[in-house]
């Protein structure tokens, strides 16, 4: 089957990564990242379908699925897969989130040809047994257990999330309900894996050793004759409606040993061609919360002393709405309503302030040395264009991201902030140990 050019960028500068991507006829994108530094190279399937792409009542299948790939297939017996690959001297893996499920092993370069066959078997050809099933949704279901039953903080932000989206799956774990993954089944994970596992919907993600001619070539033998999902329709998801009022929530467990206020924002993420307002609201969380100097941390742990931690998060690499964060953890003496109520005093005195312009230079400073850095690992190369490529951006997307962060200036930051920071379109949640007070009689 022949490839179908669709990008080659062949005069890079020393700054940029060395990037070839293609598109076989049925659909396979494909991304060669060379690295030539080491004769390792990582191999990446990223299917473009996560947990917010499950049918509804049927959560945590994109997540069994994943577990499910690696049993059998019409030429691997259960478990082989991964045998094969610690016998040719790599390392396999998996994950899914919201926007995506991928498949990678890290090898020798000239292991390469054996991923992408095994690979491409398991893509058209899994079977499944109803021992299968039943064996890894008990894995599954401990998985829960010991990640999220067992841990009041996961428990909490599930329940946060769960009230920030009201209609979107976002709002929906992706491990999933307990009561929905105790009834998943042989044909609900079926079903997911024929509609979602085709070539038409999948990016194949090679970093390192390799040269791109070579791999297109081995991409052409292997994922070529796969045939594509004509049925495979565009990613349509349930959106969110108007948000009228600010929720709140408390949620209260005594295995918490230190109590904290956490609260969500919906936050626009990065769209193609328009990555102005993410970059903005990425800096945004660097000059609140990256470091000893940032306005959070000076405020609340130095000057006012009324946390032991703060923080703020935003990643804005999301198919949809993403979420922008804001944490502190009281110091002792401090209740969870001084708290809240010191870090709303601190964001607010920011953006009466203004923007700190050392400090915006310096952290620009540093989110552009650690964009060099990162390119000194094929993992996290072969990560980032996965992630951005199955959440609607494009290669030239990531690679303009950091001249983007370099030009956002201090207006844009506080314009982001104040959009952003609109309480009808949050959560605030307390996490304590506090059971709650009995009404009076």
């Amino acid at each position: 089957m022949a490839l179908v050019p669709r990008l080659a960028l062949a005069d890079q500068d020393a700054n940029q990564d060395q990037v070839t991507t293609y598109s076989l006829e049925n659909g396979m994108d494909v991304v060669v990242i060379e690295d030539h530094r080491s004769s390792a190279v990582v191999h990446m399937l990223w299917y473009k379908a996560g947990s917010a792409d499950e049918p509804r009542g049927s959560s945590g299948v994109a997540h069994f699925l994943e577990h499910l790939l690696f049993k059998a297939t019409d030429k691997l017996e259960s478990g082989e897969f991964s045998k094969i690959v610690a016998a040719n001297g790599g390392s396999d893996n998996a994950f899914t989130s919201f926007d995506y499920t991928g498949y990678f092993q890290r090898v020798a370069a000239d292991r390469l040809p054996l991923m992408m066959e095994m690979e491409a078997d398991r893509m058209m050809n899994i079977r499944l047994t109803e021992e299968n099933i039943a064996t890894e949704r008990e894995v599954i279901i401990e998985e829960r257990n010991q990640r999220v039953e067992n841990d009041p903080g996961s428990l909490f932000r599930e329940q946060r999330r769960a009230a920030l989206y009201l209609n979107h799956p976002y709002g929906t774990p992706i491990i999933g309900w307990r009561h929905e993954m105790e009834q998943l089944d042989r044909e609900a994970a079926l079903n997911f894996y024929t509609r979602f596992y085709a070539p038409n919907n999948t990016i194949l993600i090679v970093a390192g050793d390799v040269e791109p001619e070579e791999v297109l070539e081995l991409a052409k033998e292997h994922y070529g004759p796969l045939p594509a999902n004509p049925e495979l329709s565009d990613r349509v998801r349930p959106s969110e409606p108007r948000h009228l009022a600010a929720r709140r929530m408390t949620f209260r467990d005594p295995r918490v040993a230190q109590p904290y206020v956490m609260r969500s924002y919906l936050a626009p993420e990065r769209d193609s061609g328009a990555q102005e307002k993410a970059a903005a609201l990425t800096i945004l969380a660097e000059l609140l919360a990256g470091g000893q100097t940032s306005v959070l941390t000076r405020k609340l742990q130095f000057e006012t002393q009324k946390a032991v931690y703060s923080s703020a998060f935003y990643s804005g690499v999301s198919y949809d709405d993403s979420t922008f964060g804001l944490i502190i953890v009281p110091a002792r003496g401090v209740s969870l309503e001084d708290g809240e109520a010191a870090l709303d005093a601190a964001v607010a005195e920011f953006l009466k302030e203004g923007v700190d312009p050392e400090q915006l230079e310096r952290i620009k400073f540093q989110l552009k040395a650690q964009s060099i850095y990162s390119r000194d690992d094929a993992n996290g190369l072969a990560r980032r264009y996965g992630a951005a490529l199955t959440s609607g951006l494009t290669v030239q997307d990531v690679q303009d991201w950091p001249e983007i962060l370099q030009a956002v200036t201090a207006e844009d930051v506080i314009a982001a902030a104040q959009e952003v920071f609109d309480l009808k379109h949050s959560v605030t949640g307390y996490l304590t140990n506090e059971p709650a007070q009995e009404a009076a009689q």
